[in-house]
């Protein structure tokens, strides 16, 4: 199958999220054992979700070293948004392929799906890997499973293509991400008694203004990194819930925060700032006013950030391939730090623009695949 008619295929299976992704890993693998390239899986706890790793051996069919070329298989839900037409049936116009994924990122997939059968064909020294995960966009929960298993196989690749959209201009770093769920624990009251009760709301408010504070401290005095859009790390509270009525004290309010970290920049210090605070000068409050009063904070989701090394190889190559040498640096997040992390040098590199992802009509326009197909086909040739 070609680029487009792997992207139609790919479109065409609702991989949100809150859905398995097992048709779309199963056709995958389906397509590429009847081409003899044998794919395995690793699955998520319950086994409703699996990512999928392929290796497509050297001409003398070894395994070990080459790239591996990265995408998620997972799209974000088009609940509420007003799509001009099916997100899920592949449409075209004005040179553009609209779909839910089209951009983020089943375009990069579907182009080196198409190319295993020239990437079989090619005399080459290394392989090429295919590694396809599950949830990217809750966290970059599944691909963590895969990576594990790499290790435990022994697999161990020499280089990484993440192939978010980034309008096939080479990233080589971006921000880490870290979602954090609290939960105050206070005691309910009537209104009118306000002394015998513990606001959880208003402890979660100071909590809140404390996690404000850190922002403006990094916002006001760095570290910078003026690559970036935006160039400090940040830090927001995006979600919150807590009381039951107008005349009660709530015994109870949750919310959830993140902060998006530069790559050098610890994640676990912007959290221990965080649990500093609760430690030492809320919980201590609460319970003056009640013994029993609680401060949870559970870690959720996180990826860490990517800081490729221009000396790397798969940097260097990128950059000759595309032949972009700018420095770009993004704040969104991506699998490769996990990749970077398992000790693969990584950059990201791939068609579409971010812009374009997320959105009701998202699209990757033909010419961006045209290049990605181009870049990839050039990657393969340099293995030869």
């Amino acid at each position: 199958m070609d680029t487009r008619t792997w992207l139609q295929t790919l479109v065409g299976i609702d991989t949100t999220s809150r859905n398995s992704n097992l048709g779309l890993i199963e056709t995958v693998r389906d397509n590429l054992k009847a081409q003899g390239v044998h794919a395995w899986l690793a699955h998520n706890a319950d086994g409703s979700k699996a990512n999928l790793f392929a290796t497509l051996p050297a001409s003398d069919g070894g395994e070990q070293g080459g790239i591996v070329l990265s995408g998620h298989t997972d799209v974000v839900p088009v609940d509420g948004q007003a799509w001009s037409t099916d997100p899920f049936v592949l449409s075209e116009a004005d040179g553009r392929l609209y779909g839910r994924g089209s951009c983020d990122m089943k375009g990069f997939i579907a182009a080196a799906l198409a190319l295993v059968p020239e990437y079989l064909a090619m005399p080459r020294k290394k392989p090429i890997h295919l590694a396809f995960s599950y949830d990217e966009e809750v966290g970059c929960v599944g691909a963590p499973v895969m990576l594990a298993e790499l290790r435990e196989r022994g697999i161990r690749p020499d280089g990484c293509v993440v192939g978010e959209p980034t309008g096939m201009q080479v990233v080589v770093a971006h921000k880490g991400i870290n979602l954090f769920r609290c939960c105050v624990q206070g005691k309910a009251a009537h209104s009118s008694l306000t002394p015998r009760g513990c606001n959880a709301i208003e402890y979660a408010a100071r909590l809140i203004c404390r996690i404000r504070e850190l922002a403006d401290t990094f916002k006001a005095r760095g570290p910078y990194d003026e690559f970036y859009d935006v160039p400090y790390s940040t830090m927001t509270t995006n979600l919150i819930q807590g009381g039951i009525a107008v005349n009660t004290i709530p015994e109870r309010c949750e919310f959830s925060y993140e902060f998006r970290n530069l790559p050098g920049m610890p994640a676990d210090e912007i959290q221990a700032q965080v649990e500093r605070y609760v430690q030492e000068t809320l919980l201590p409050a609460m319970r003056a006013e009640f013994d029993g009063a609680r401060i949870d904070i559970q870690s959720g989701a996180s990826a860490p950030g990517l800081d490729a090394s221009e000396e790397a190889a798969i940097t260097q190559l990128a950059r000759a391939l595309t032949d972009d040498r700018a420095t770009r640096k993004v704040a969104y997040g991506t699998e490769a730090g996990l990749f970077q992390g398992l000790g693969v040098p990584t950059v990201v590199c791939g068609p579409g623009h971010i812009e374009q992802a997320h959105k009701p009509d998202e699209y990757v326009a033909l010419d961006q695949l045209a290049a990605c197909e181009k870049f990839l086909r050039r990657l393969g040739q340099s293995l030869a």
